[in-house]
């Protein structure tokens, strides 16, 4: 097996990491990334057969140690069904399910076509910041009207949101750990309070829904509703906003036709909008027995990560996968995971994907980049520091 150095936070590696997955993938289905310590893959075959091999999961197979610093993060991870494993991810799932429905995303639509009318015709003239003016707000306040949590908490939602997810951001120092715990910390309170309030009174929203969900007499705690209501608030957007911004850089840079986001094209547009540039770059698994993958052997406890973009651009999967082709006749690809764990908010965020994208552009046809957009150093996400755009 091969083992390749590349610094995740190196600069020329966070503005194009592509490279280096081609490098990777070109010596074989696995590598030991030494930076991260990790077997990884970016072959898209061996990256689809781990997400749905149950004999790999979440939870490592022994606990991991928690600084007590740290506690307040991982009490609440304990309860997220992103990081755990049946039986109690099934029961959490389960309950989550019947309450964030097909039905209930679809009657979204309007909401987001309102909102995104509403944000695009907002947008300043002359040269602005398309992340702070569309990206950002459009997918946390649709999330925040989902849950049934007030609107104009969407500036502290953002603020805890960011500052939780850079405990999964490369090269992460104490002071990001601390502003995660105190964002966790007010995230929580704001949460707890807010939970008791609808169970006193119910409402028409998400929240109210998960507290009334049930499976064989058996209810969602306190606790995994705040967890289920911070991932879901904090995976409902993060992804959402990264995918819009670098969807609508990829959609300027190619010059690519406003027909593509016509009703009849936008969702393979979305689709490769999806695969070739996603928002989530990395995710780990670990091995629960020894298993033989493509020539490699795991061991009960290894780690496994898989390259989510890199397995997206795999030529074994799609021609000249380094183009970007909306009309591609598109294969399953990985932005959203596969399996068990596949993505419980995949269906709102390509949702708002193909309503948003054609209003804003609709409404600006004209929109083109101001400069060169540039990467934030925030692998193993992937999203633009900035989206200065001229209308």
């Amino acid at each position: 097996m091969n083992e390749l150095q590349q610094s995740p936070t190196d600069q020329a590696f966070v503005q194009n990491p592509y490279p280096f997955y081609e490098r990777a993938r070109a010596a074989g289905p696995f590598f030991h990334w030494t930076d991260y310590k990790l077997v990884c893959t970016g072959n898209a075959a061996a990256v689809n057969a781990i997400f749905r091999d149950r004999r790999f999961g979440r939870e490592p197979v022994e606990p991991l140690p928690v600084p007590a610093h740290l506690a307040p993060f991982y009490a609440v991870e304990a309860h997220s069904m992103l990081e755990l494993e049946p039986p109690r991810h099934t029961r959490l799932r389960t309950l989550v399910l019947r309450a964030f429905t097909s039905r209930r995303i679809a009657g979204l639509g309007p909401e987001i076509a309102a909102l995104a009318t509403e944000l695009a015709a907002a947008i300043p003239p002359g040269t602005s910041d398309l992340l702070d003016s569309f990206a950002r707000p459009l997918p946390v306040r649709i999330i925040a009207r989902l849950l049934g949590v007030p609107e104009e908490m969407a500036p502290d939602l953002l603020r805890w949101s960011n500052a939780m997810v850079g405990m999964y951001m490369a090269g992460r120092t104490r002071d990001m750990e601390d502003k995660a715990v105190a964002a966790t910390e007010a995230f929580v309170a704001f949460l707890r309070a807010y939970i008791d309030e609808r169970r006193a009174r119910p409402a028409d929203d998400l929240i109210t829904q998960l507290i009334a969900a049930e499976m064989e007499g058996d209810k969602l705690t306190t606790d995994e509703l705040i967890s289920t209501c911070i991932l879901l608030l904090n995976a409902g957007h993060e992804a959402t906003v990264h995918t819009i911004g670098n969807g609508v850089k990829t959609l300027l840079e190619t010059r690519t036709p406003l027909s593509a986001l016509a009703p009849e094209n936008v969702d393979s547009t979305v689709e490769e909008i999806l695969r070739f540039d996603p928002a989530l770059h990395m995710f780990t698994r670990h091995a629960y027995e020894d298993i033989e993958v493509m020539g490699h052997t795991f061991h009960r406890g290894d780690q496994v990560a898989l390259l989510l973009a890199a397995a997206n651009r795999d030529p074994g999967v799609w021609d000249a996968p380094y183009d970007f082709r909306p009309n591609r006749s598109v294969n399953p690809h990985a932005s959203f995971g596969a399996g068990l764990h596949f993505c419980v908010g995949a269906p709102l965020a390509r949702l708002e994907l193909q309503i948003a994208l054609p209003i804003l552009f609709q409404t600006h046809p004209n929109l083109r980049l101001a400069n060169a957009p540039r990467y934030a150093d925030v692998y193993h996400f992937h999203g633009l520091a900035a989206l200065d755009v001229t209308r």
